[in-house]
């Protein structure tokens, strides 16, 4: 497992009975997660004086308890990058801190590359990855189908001194956008994805994640540069092993341009216990 435990500002505290005690900044959040299905004691005093708890709801979704005063929204650091967060639906704050792993290895191949970097970061949210690799002088095309999480990613480009960088703001669904730039004749250095389990296009067009990656992963393959240097696929998918994902691009990618892969978990410290959370898995090709 490769595991963030470069950050500062975020803590993973605790973890028991489906919920994780969270530090962001100054600010203790308890967020539920379904796969902490262990029922240790939850002995630190903070799971009583957290800032706010998210509730799930019988009927699905659910909301955020506030029992102290939270701020609309606040900025947190890692290394020298700046994110906004805040307490948003579904229990999400805009950043997954166990994605710092990825980041470190997206900033450590383009400043080795010696040379101009194009990165692709499709299903981009909030721009992390964008961020991370803008911060490391590549040049970046961050495509998401949501209008509100390309405006926070520009938002934490600007808090990261990155505004003026080389980039483009892309609002399209990710697989037009790739057949576009495929007829288009563009190509990218690194590719990196982070597609969701489950959703729906604009034309009612049905996306889940087991049936689509393999097909997607081929067809964002056509837009490797003949220099390329990576491929990074992440996911949240219950079910979806590192492996599985690591054989895909041993299948698409690697025969056409050789290298290596691998795929791993990635997940957090947790403070209290000295142990690791698995937060999510990443698979890998690198030339």
């Amino acid at each position: 497992m490769r595991i963030a435990d470069s950050w500062v500002d975020y803590e993973l505290i605790d973890c028991s009975s489906g919920e994780r005690l969270e530090r962001w900044g100054d600010i203790i959040l308890i967020r539920p997660d379904p796969q902490i299905i262990w029922k240790s004691p939850k002995k630190n005093p903070l799971w009583h004086n957290a800032h706010a708890r998210y509730i799930r709801s019988s009927t699905g979704g659910g909301r955020w308890e506030v029992m102290k005063k939270t701020p609309d929204a606040w900025k947190i650091n890692y290394r020298d990058l700046t994110f906004n967060v805040k307490t948003m639906g579904f229990k999400h704050t805009g950043i997954f801190p166990e994605q710092a792993v990825n980041w470190e290895l997206m900033t450590e191949l383009i400043k080795q590359a010696g040379r101009p970097v194009k990165v692709l970061n499709l299903f981009a949210y909030t721009g992390g990855a964008t961020v991370a690799c803008l911060k490391a002088g590549a040049q970046v095309v961050h495509v998401d189908a949501s209008k509100g999480m390309v405006a926070w990613a520009k938002d934490n480009a600007a808090a990261s001194s990155v505004a003026g960088s080389p980039v483009r703001w892309i609002v399209d669904d990710c697989i037009k956008f790739v057949n576009r730039e495929i007829r288009r004749g563009n190509k990218y250095d690194i590719i990196i994805m982070d597609p969701p389990s489950y959703g729906r296009g604009p034309g009612g067009e049905v996306w889940k994640l087991e049936n689509e990656i393999y097909g997607f992963v081929e067809l964002c393959s056509n837009l490797l540069s003949d220099d390329a240097i990576m491929m990074l696929i992440n996911s949240y998918t219950t079910g979806l092993s590192p492996s599985v994902m690591e054989y895909i691009l041993g299948c698409v990618v690697a025969p056409r341009f050789g290298g290596t892969v691998s795929g791993s978990e990635i997940g957090l410290p947790v403070s209290d216990t000295g142990m690791t959370l698995p937060c999510g898995a990443s698979a890998i090709w690198q030339r």
